[in-house]
């Protein structure tokens, strides 16, 4: 019995060992166990109240872009537009929106907020209040801000005593007409957050006992609202549903009977380990879905678009493949006009129509924006299916009651002897460029000669570099003369690009310079040039045309005081030439450009007037110097009382207004009495003197002095 003692402790020793391992592994796969569903169980938390938070961050967007959706119908309304401006405004305001205002459910009041000088209205519950008194100081910042057209909807939130509101402001004006008002009427609808509207809104999403409060527990999920200055005026909370907790209440027995389980606790390690895989490969399946789809329209991207191409150029090199590339027409101001809510109904309509467009469509595609892509297989005439796209795409769509017209335009392009997606998609869309080029609504099919004017283009591109370099770019100058003395009274300066085969006019390089980005340093270079030039002909003023792109600059004003400051430059001899253009594109950094200019002593000048859409309230917004007639005017008078008419009443309309008036294009004495006698005060053109160099006006004007 002694001998064996030592075995016995042995195999106790070893028992105890296995046990005590067995215990400690027991303990740490427990402990591993426990953590993991603790963490399982904050994620879950987590994860649910992200959810929460974001659907009362969409709780309040929906309920924002619905007070925006009622004050765009009110406010973008002819009727309302003349009621408001030329008819009873008063009684008009209360018998639409006042006394609706008792009971209505989208808005509980209206303010109709008046330019300065006249009277503003507003009603709350069909009872008259004053809106600055009620909403409070900052109300009048959002309705500044709201006073002009074609924006969308100001939404902001604002506190009153007790209440929280919601108030919603835009332009009144009419639908489809431009117009020009100085000011403008701002129709603003408030509804009051009651517990009542924050009771729907917890039910449409979910979130139970959402309330308002200013000062949450720290316990309760919240939501800031902020006002216009972006200060927060109160909080939506609610409790957190922590369906982490409850799921873990409900499992703890089991969890303690897996533990005493060593056995069944692994087994289920395992099974959740295998049910984790298979959810991580239906994520990764999901995720690999979202990255090759759009997510509007449920076409694939442009990433599922190229790998669908290089699926199907690989797998039968001898059938026929063809990639159409659609870009649908005015589609932006089907979102300026009603909203990107009706343009993302619309994206989903056209991507529906051209799943099902014909029976040779292997897929569809959004690239994004309004491109598509459409794969054809098969053996259908390009023609035929071209055509069926743009009639259908030219076929109204209707959308919550609107009748929404667009077009399209199409770039085909064949497999052929392309490598691969990549340049079939190249192709396609050299040909798209094209077709809108050529004036939309029409489809093109790619051909080898787009490759070489897109290389001819690349080519004058580099060409126009080396240009700036070489200092081969250079001004020459126009005279302009009094109409009443014939006296030359200043210059205008015109870009000519001196090349060795021929002379360049700015309308072939100017264009090619604004596409390429160089029109800055082209611009600057001929003024600083046009200025140095200038200088030993003082008086004379001097007249620079300016491109679009330029004066949309931020650093536009600042370069040119720079180059005046360098020069040693009079400003008030410099006339900047500007078309509407401009003024149609970025009216607001244009405005900041020309005032930071005029203050300087820099006047301005608006070129080719009559020859666009450029009118009164353009004169007056902008505060022109001078005007120049578009040399069309003068022609058209030789086509007979008609076209004499017209240019004097273009003339009298700048007299009106005291601007003077320069007239391009004269090339007979006919032509300057004619304009002289209309009111014209300065003339330009081959008559007063044709464009010349620099040494040649300098001889030129020495000449006339003599004379």
């Amino acid at each position: 019995m002694l001998a064996r003692r030592p075995k016995e402790s042995r195999e106790g020793n070893s028992v105890f060992i296995a046990t005590s391992l067995l215990l400690l592994i027991a303990m740490v796969l427990g402990g591993m166990g426990a953590h993991v569903v603790d963490r399982m169980r904050s994620t879950a938390n987590a994860l649910d109240d992200n959810r929460a938070i974001l659907a009362a961050e969409t709780a309040v967007s929906s309920f924002k872009e619905q007070l925006a959706a009622t004050v765009r119908d009110n406010a973008v309304w002819d009727e309302a537009y003349k009621a408001i401006t030329q008819g009873d405004r008063e009684g008009w305001a209360y018998e639409n929106w006042g006394k609706t205002s008792e009971d209505y459910a989208l808005y509980d009041g209206v303010a109709l907020t008046a330019p300065s000088g006249a009277r503003s209205i507003a009603y709350l519950k069909a009872d008259i209040i004053d809106p600055n008194e009620y909403l409070g100081a900052k109300f009048p910042v959002q309705t500044k801000a709201a006073a002009r057209p074609g924006i969308d909807p100001i939404v902001n939130i604002f506190r009153s005593g007790n209440d929280i509101i919601a108030v919603a402001s835009e332009a009144v004006q009419p639908y489809g007409t431009q117009v020009q008002d100085s000011e403008y009427y701002v129709l603003s609808f408030f509804k009051i957050l009651t517990s009542e509207v924050v009771a729907k809104m917890a039910k449409e999403h979910q979130l139970p006992k959402l309330h308002i409060t200013r000062n949450a527990a720290s316990d309760l999920l919240t939501l800031p609202l902020m006002d216009v200055d972006g200060v927060e005026v109160a909080r939506l909370a609610w409790p957190s549903a922590a369906p982490g907790n409850t799921i873990f209440d409900e499992v703890r027995p089991f969890i303690a009977a897996a533990i005493a389980i060593l056995g069944l606790y692994l087994a289920g390690v395992l099974l959740a380990g295998w049910s984790e895989t298979r959810r991580l490969k239906s994520l990764a399946g999901r995720a690999r879905h979202e990255a090759t789809h759009d997510s509007l329209s449920g076409l694939l991207n442009r990433l599922g678009l190229i790998e669908a191409l290089d699926r199907l150029m690989q797998a039968d090199k001898s059938q026929i493949l063809v990639l159409h590339l659609i870009d649908l027409d005015g589609f932006k101001a089907v979102n300026d006009a009603w909203g990107h809510a009706i343009g993302d109904q619309l994206i989903k309509l056209v991507a529906h129509a051209l799943r099902d467009i014909h029976a040779d469509v292997a897929g569809v595609a959004r690239l994004g924006g309004d491109e598509f892509a459409l794969v054809q297989l098969g053996s259908a005439n390009l023609t035929e299916l071209d055509n069926q796209l743009l009639e259908r795409l030219k076929k109204p769509f209707l959308i919550e009651g609107r009748t929404i017209e667009i077009g399209a335009s199409i770039g085909v392009a064949s497999r052929d002897d392309a490598e691969n997606a990549h340049e079939l998609l190249r192709r396609a869309d050299m040909a798209l460029y094209e077709a809108k080029e050529t004036g939309r609504g029409c489809a093109v099919t790619y051909h080898p000669d787009l490759d070489c004017r897109r290389e001819k283009i690349a080519a004058l591109e580099s060409d126009l570099r080396r240009a700036l370099q070489n200092d081969e770019i250079q001004p020459v100058f126009q005279p302009l003369a009094s109409a009443a003395s014939g006296e030359i009274t200043g210059v205008e300066a015109l870009a000519r690009w001196r090349r060795a085969e021929r002379t360049i006019g700015p309308d072939a390089f100017i264009p090619l310079a604004e596409k390429c980005g160089l029109i800055d340093i082209l611009g600057l270079q001929m003024l600083r040039k046009s200025i140095v030039a200038a200088r030993a002909w003082s008086p004379l003023t001097l007249s620079v045309n300016v491109s679009p792109i330029q004066l949309c600059n931020p650093h536009f004003a600042a370069d040119v005081l720079t180059v005046l400051n360098e020069e040693s430059f009079d400003p008030s001899r410099l006339t900047l030439e500007i078309t509407e253009a401009v003024l149609m594109s970025n009216p607001e950094q244009a405005r900041r450009s020309i005032t930071a200019l005029k203050s300087a002593g820099i006047r301005f000048a608006l070129d080719d007037f009559g020859a666009g859409y450029a009118s009164i309230g353009t004169l007056r917004e902008f505060g022109f110097d001078r005007m120049k007639i578009d040399r069309s005017l003068i022609q058209a008078m030789d086509n007979g009382s008609t076209g004499r008419n017209v240019l004097t009443a273009t003339i009298s309309l700048a007299r009106a207004l005291g601007i003077p008036v320069t007239a391009e294009g004269i090339e007979s004495i006919d032509q300057a009495d004619a304009v002289r006698v209309a009111g014209c005060d300065q003339l330009q053109g081959y008559l007063v003197g044709k464009p010349m160099g620099r040494d040649e006006l300098a001889s030129w004007l020495a000449s006339s002095l003599a004379a």
